[in-house]
């Protein structure tokens, strides 16, 4: 082997070895630091790209979910209401049972009329009055809403249901003004129920539908996100071991650089007398 003090074929190749060490070392920690075996497009593209796009439509999941909670808050406020509208009915048809009483006096029975009038108009109020963020699925105002049903802006479609005293085949005249005419009306209450029930029933069913939905979306979020971790999360137990040898790799890297670049010192016991 050539002796020179010009160059120092040990030293470079200790050196080159301890420069790979540091490169190594540095990404190593830089996994520990960032959790991610993968935090850019450097370390794998093609894997980036794929955990970014995931990553993508799982955080579009969230504004799905607020819609169809939305939805949900919608469907309760309208289901509410309708209890409401229910227990009306039920009182009128007690008021006009009543008022069918040929034995009442007239101050009795205008009193069960009043009664049942003003029964009748919260009926309106109450469907009127079932709305979340300014909208309703009983006012009659709007026969379906749409909420986002995925990322891909597909809609869950909600069927209105009226409950005012139009759709539960009423009026906002509807009174009696005899017994034997409160007497005939008992049957149209009982009607009038039955129609109510019918369409709490349905926007029970499409409540039960979006519940399942949104708990669908929530799972397939998960998996996403659980889909995405595994391709970028780094294993920590793994990378802290090799931190531990990586350590130990550089100082003994160091110290064979140190030796090698000893060597050329050889050369001055040649010059001495």
């Amino acid at each position: 082997m050539l002796n020179s003090i010009n160059t120092n074929p040990g030293a470079l190749l200790a050196l080159q070895n301890l420069n790979a060490t540091n490169t190594e070392l540095a990404a190593t920690q830089g996994r520990i630091n960032t959790g991610k075996k993968i935090a850019s497009a450097k370390d794998n593209g093609a894997i980036w790209s794929m955990a970014k796009l995931q990553s993508a439509s799982s955080s579009s999941l969230n504004v799905v979910k607020d819609s169809l909670q939305r939805g949900q808050s919608t469907i309760d406020v309208a289901l509410a209401a309708g209890d409401t509208i229910t227990d009306l009915i039920s009182k009128m048809k007690e008021k006009a049972l009543a008022a069918s009483d040929t034995s009442l006096n007239t101050a009795s029975f205008n009193a069960l009329k009043s009664d049942f009038n003003s029964l009748r108009d919260q009926i309106q109020k109450a469907a009127d009055n079932a709305k979340f963020n300014g909208v309703s699925l009983a006012d009659g105002t709007t026969t379906k809403l749409a909420f986002l049903a995925n990322a891909d802006g597909g809609a869950f479609t909600i069927s209105a249901q009226t409950l005012g005293l139009t759709g539960i085949g009423l009026s906002a005249a509807f009174t009696f003004t005899s017994a034997a005419n409160a007497k005939s009306i008992v049957a149209k209450m009982d009607l009038a129920l039955q129609t109510a029930t019918n369409k709490l029933s349905s926007l029970g069913t499409a409540s039960k539908g979006l519940d399942t939905h949104l708990t669908f979306v929530g799972k397939l979020q998960d998996s996403l996100d659980a889909g995405v971790g595994n391709l970028v999360d780094a294993d920590l137990a793994k990378e802290s071991a090799k931190l531990q040898s990586l350590q130990t790799k550089q100082q003994l890297g160091v110290q064979a650089l140190s030796i090698a670049n000893q060597s050329p010192q050889t050369i001055l016991s040649l010059f001495k007398g």
